[in-house]
């Protein structure tokens, strides 16, 4: 078999030599669309399901919440793994499926039974959510933001509604999470002392809020949802009627009666602090020593970092001219910055090998076929490598590039080897009516790193390929101490 294939190369250079050059083109330009990665996708897949249990214990979301969706999804098929959290307010749940299923396929399987889920969770739960697939080195960019003319508040509510939706939309992008993030909103701040005083209770104040505002976060409620108060019928439409309460600012909001026990009205000013404010915060972001924001973009499990880095800071490049006042660091965490410097340092060593590879082949051979061989080989070796893995859809890493580097090690070994036993085996023919003899010492195969400590059988084998090509030279002497016969130049 390979003596036809030899044979039909041979025969058919030219084609062979067509088929190379087409192969070496189209093969560079699928490389160059290939995805790079620092890791490849180790992680198995997964699905993160979480629901906010407003107001609940970390006992209550465990009993309410988790326990019942976990049930739900204990017979999810291809499932492996099942570990939940409860904690204040909140229920996670973390389902890992076998190694091999499709992460889209794992996604349906458990998106089919979540639409069981709404039938046993209490009314004051949330929906249950699915958390978008991520890749399992997800963290692509942390972003700090920060500024001095304005603050943290309104810094948040920009990146918020500005920055991270902009960053949503790159392709490859699966979330922006925010560190330290201040959400502007209404905070009414109860005196416990004030409400005794009145004969209040804290029920009558979440029910007059709650009633004063255009979307009400109590489900029991009357302003619960959004409900069309009636309409106008016109010659040529309909118009629906809302009825819209007067609350745009604080002390719109502290300017609410509440009804007393006794039948008197008190404004909620009286008894409360109405003001803008934010949320408890768990946790805070330090941006370059100081306060700010610090924006996480998380990736897909099948976007490109290169890709993906580039679309964000072209994004932050759109965005820059209307942020007047905030400075935005987009370098804390950067991997795409180790790729790019690692494919740089990748293809500096591929041309000083090549180089050194052409150089040995030189000095050890003098022979110009010989070295020409070696540089077509290689790279075409490696291009035919990567686009096996292009049609495999694999994803360039660390882990491919110390491949190719083993594979470049293995095919010039050979190709060396293979040049040194030709040369011993012309010098052997040109002496075997003298009794000359020549053992060159290197088994077929071995690699450039282990030839290269051995200069000595290397040096012999050179000077027999050499000799064996000019037997003119020989004097015609008897072999010597050192086993080269009398092949010194006259």
């Amino acid at each position: 078999m390979m003596r036809w294939i030899v044979g039909s190369s041979l025969k058919f250079r030219f084609l062979v030599v067509a088929v190379a050059a087409a192969l070496m083109y189209f093969g560079m330009e699928r490389i160059r669309s290939m995805p790079v990665d620092v890791f490849p996708e180790f992680a198995p897949p997964l699905v993160e399901i979480q629901t906010e249990g407003i107001g609940m214990t970390a006992a209550e979301v465990e009993d309410l919440i988790t326990l019942p969706l976990e049930e739900l999804l204990r017979g999810t098929p291809e499932l492996d793994i099942l570990r939940s959290k409860s904690v204040t307010g909140l229920s996670a749940i973390r389902i890992i499926f076998k190694m091999g299923i499709d992460q889209l396929h794992a996604r349906q399987l458990v998106q089919e039974r979540l639409a069981l889920a709404a039938h046993t969770l209490p009314l004051s739960a949330g929906a249950p959510i699915m958390l978008q697939p991520l890749s399992a080195t997800s963290r692509t960019m942390k972003i700090g933001i920060t500024s001095k003319e304005h603050n943290l508040v309104d810094l948040s509510m920009t990146a918020y509604w500005t920055i991270k939706f902009r960053l949503m939309q790159v392709p490859g992008v699966a979330n922006v999470p925010i560190w330290g993030e201040r959400i502007k909103l209404l905070a009414v701040l109860v005196d416990p002392e004030l409400l005794r005083v009145y004969d209040l209770t804290l029920s009558d104040v979440e029910k007059a809020v709650s009633e004063a505002l255009e979307f009400s976060a109590l489900p029991y409620s009357k302003h619960a949802k959004l409900q069309t108060e009636g309409f106008i019928d016109t010659p040529n439409q309909r118009l629906a009627l809302r009825y819209v309460l007067p609350v745009f600012e604080a002390q719109d909001l502290a300017k609410i009666p509440l009804e007393g026990h006794d039948g008197k009205s008190v404004l909620l000013g009286k008894v409360a602090e109405v003001k803008w404010d934010t949320w408890p915060m768990i946790g805070d972001a330090v941006v370059n020593g100081g306060p700010g924001l610090m924006m996480i973009v998380e990736k897909l499990p099948w976007a490109n970092t290169l890709d993906v880095t580039r679309g964000v800071d072209e994004a932050l490049a759109a965005l820059k001219p209307g942020l007047s006042g905030i400075e935005i660091d987009a370098q804390i965490f950067r991997p795409a910055t180790f790729i790019e410097l690692a494919l740089r340092n990748l293809t500096s060593a591929l041309l000083i090998g090549c180089l050194l590879v052409i150089i040995v082949l030189g000095a050890f051979l003098f022979e110009w076929r010989a070295a020409l061989i070696s540089v077509v080989a290689i790279p075409l070796s490696l291009v035919a490598g990567a686009l096996v893995l292009y049609v495999r859809g694999t994803t360039i890493n660390t882990m491919v590039l110390a491949g190719f580097v083993i594979a470049v090690g293995e095919v010039d070994g050979r190709h060396h080897s293979r040049g040194l036993a030709r040369g011993s085996k012309r010098h052997r023919l040109c002496h075997a009516d003298r009794g000359g003899d020549v053992d060159t010492g290197l088994p077929h195969g071995r690699p450039v790193g282990r030839l290269l400590p051995t200069p000595g059988p290397l040096l012999r084998a050179r000077r027999a390929g050499l000799d064996g090509d000019r037997p003119d030279r020989h004097s015609g002497a008897g072999p010597d101490a050192s086993g080269l016969g009398g092949d010194r130049a006259p």
